[in-house]
């Protein structure tokens, strides 16, 4: 049977519908796989940006907190040179103070001349030389020669050594200095420096532990005290 212009009009239209729904229903699958396909990749995209940026900051935040350490360490430092810087200060002051007051000793007499004793004893008992050669200030002079006269029998009577002892009157001390005396071998080349001064710069070496920790408490830091 012959089918019409119109049936075959029909079923043309009936079969394009079919294709065009396939054709729907096809490109909404390819839709739905593609923003499936798209979320998947943007969550993966995002996920490792997202990683990224942590891995960033943390690392901003471990140099930052380095640097902050670096900072303090740099602070406590500067802290501790200044506190050390003061504490010398104090320490430079008090000897400055202690070096002022020296001269004071040489306006007593009685003080100075014992003094002078024992400076001069002790010089001689270091050299341990027949022949000594002793500078001092120029206005020492008597006070000098009076103290090795009295001082050449002790050191003889100990040693049991001859001894002569004489006063360089071409090459004296500086009278800024507070007093005592520097005391030479023979031929010159060994000298004991027996000047107020440079006993004190003595003194103030032997005793500086002493003295920081008098003034400044004891140093946890530190294991041995001699």
């Amino acid at each position: 049977m012959a089918l019409s212009d119109a049936d075959v009009q029909k079923q043309i239209k009936h079969m394009m519908a079919f294709i065009e729904q396939e054709a729907n229903e096809k490109a909404e699958e390819i839709d739905a796989k593609a923003e499936e396909e798209f979320n998947i990749e943007k969550g993966r995209l995002v996920q490792t940006q997202r990683l990224k940026i942590m891995e960033y900051y943390e690392k901003k935040e471990k140099q930052i907190e380095q640097q902050k350490k670096i900072r303090m360490s740099n602070l406590m430092n500067q802290a501790r040179l200044k506190v050390l810087k003061a504490r010398d200060d104090m320490i430079s002051e008090m000897l400055s103070e202690a070096r002022q007051r020296l001269g004071n000793i040489a306006k007593d007499p009685a003080r100075y001349s014992a003094l002078l004793d024992g400076l001069i004893l002790q010089g001689l008992y270091q050299l341990l030389e027949s022949k000594v050669t002793i500078r001092c200030r120029k206005q020492d002079f008597q006070m000098i020669q009076a103290s090795i006269q009295r001082n050449v029998p002790i050191y003889k009577m100990a040693v049991k050594i001859n001894m002569e002892a004489r006063i360089d009157q071409d090459n004296v001390l500086s009278p800024d200095i507070s007093g005592g005396v520097e005391i030479f071998n023979g031929n010159g080349k060994i000298k004991v420096a027996n000047t107020l001064e440079s006993r004190l710069d003595l003194m103030a070496q032997q005793m500086m532990p002493a003295i920081r920790m008098s003034l400044f408490g004891a140093n946890p830091n530190r294991k041995f005290l001699d």
